[in-house]
């Protein structure tokens, strides 16, 4: 008996249990379809982190309190902060770094802002008036505070597009007042829409100078000392000088991340996950592969004398097993097709709330092991199914 027999052969055998045969697809479906939509939106989400850095230039340099060698990064908790950064830290760095350096002292808390009875819980980040150098973002009214507004700590802030939403109901908000933690502040300027970013939602962001937000949250540190080198070639370059500047106050308790450094350790920890995600899914096939080789035992049981029947009337061993492993191939490679279209649509769906990215490696690897789980867990039934003794099947009841 040649292959297209043994094919059509299965095929009709699937036919005639449809529900089971559906049924034990699902497993497969469910793996693959999984295994696409978490690589996607895992994929979807480093590519919008890497391009929110990449936005902010490539000559930025980040200083933080803290010795992250060990593991650690910015913003996480691998290091044990002893000693914070003050004001003037910063200004040191301004005065002794080259001409040309731009150094930002960033403070970062949350606050709750009320304008008449709405009020909206948001990120605060205080900087200097050059803050909007180093800060991705685009006015669409209104203006960054200056240089005086910073030195005297004036009470005004520039709105994210979450707030001028949520408080003003997407009008003009430049001239307005409003009140953070109760204190009063003036709005100089609003931002565009931005969405998701490293340390959240942008646009649930507002901006103000960094010696108002010190008072506003009652403290003297900082939180980061962000800083725009000349040139993108004098980032290598300004990095010991910055830990030159910094050590004889901390020693080794902070750390210095050059752009690059801070999107490769992102790059890593993200595609980390990604790939974690997937072996979660990949659990799924496992799952689905198990199910499929229990059906074919039962199958098997099933039809114990059709089997002993064909053997009977001359079938070989091969032609047996053959046919077993077709079936399984068959149910495992339709339910990766069918999860391959629900993954890839489910991608395109969450696009409006997630951000995703489809990869063809993703789409490739799900398949192929949803064909490789047929045969690993087909070959058994069918080689049990092709062992059998012909007389000891034609008795069988």
């Amino acid at each position: 008996m040649n292959f297209v027999e043994s094919f059509r052969i299965a095929l009709r055998a699937l036919n005639a249990n449809k529900v089971r045969s559906a049924l034990t697809m699902l497993g497969v479906i469910i793996g693959v379809a999984a295994v696409i939509l978490l690589v996607a939106i895992g994929s979807g989400v480093q590519r919008d982190i890497t391009g929110s850095i990449e936005g902010l230039g490539s000559n930025l340099l980040f200083a933080l309190p803290g010795d992250f060698s060990e593991g650690g990064g910015p913003g996480g908790g691998g290091a044990d902060i002893r000693k914070r950064f003050k004001m003037e830290d910063a200004e040191t760095l301004r005065r002794r770094l080259p001409a040309g350096t731009v150094v930002v002292p960033v403070i970062q808390g949350q606050a709750t802002l009320k304008y008449g009875n709405r009020t909206f819980r948001a990120s605060v980040t205080g900087g200097n008036d050059q803050g909007d150098q180093v800060f991705n973002s685009t006015y669409n009214t209104g203006r960054h505070y200056n240089r005086g507004e910073y030195v005297s700590g004036e009470r005004v802030l520039v709105l994210g597009d979450g707030p001028r939403q949520e408080l003003f109901g997407g009008q003009n908000a430049v001239g307005r007042e409003l009140t953070v933690n109760g204190q009063r502040f003036k709005v100089i300027g609003s931002i565009e829409a931005q969405g998701g970013s490293l340390t959240g939602d942008q646009d649930n962001a507002v901006y103000m100078p960094a010696t108002t937000a010190q008072r506003l949250f009652g403290t003297s540190d900082l939180s980061s000392i962000i800083l725009k080198a000349p040139e993108a070639e004098d980032v290598k370059a300004m990095k010991p000088q910055i830990e030159k500047i910094l050590r004889p106050r901390f020693g080794d308790e902070f750390t210095v991340f050059t752009q690059e450094e801070t999107l490769g350790l992102l790059t890593q920890i993200l595609g980390t996950l990604t790939v974690m995600l997937a072996g979660i899914a990949g659990i799924s096939l496992l799952v689905g592969g198990i199910g499929i080789m229990n059906i074919m035992l039962v199958s098997v049981s099933e039809r114990t004398r059709e089997i002993g029947i064909r053997k009977a009337v001359g079938a070989r061993t091969y032609d047996i097993m053959s046919q077993f492993v077709i079936e399984a191939v068959v149910l495992s490679v339709t339910g990766g097709l069918v999860g391959i279209a629900i993954g890839w649509l489910g991608a395109l769906a969450l696009q409006s709330v997630v951000p995703t990215e489809i990869t063809w490696w993703a789409v490739v690897i799900a398949f192929f092991f949803s064909a490789a789980v047929g045969v690993f867990f087909g070959v058994y039934p069918a080689w049990r199914a092709s062992r059998l003794d012909p007389i000891t099947a034609l008795r069988y009841e």
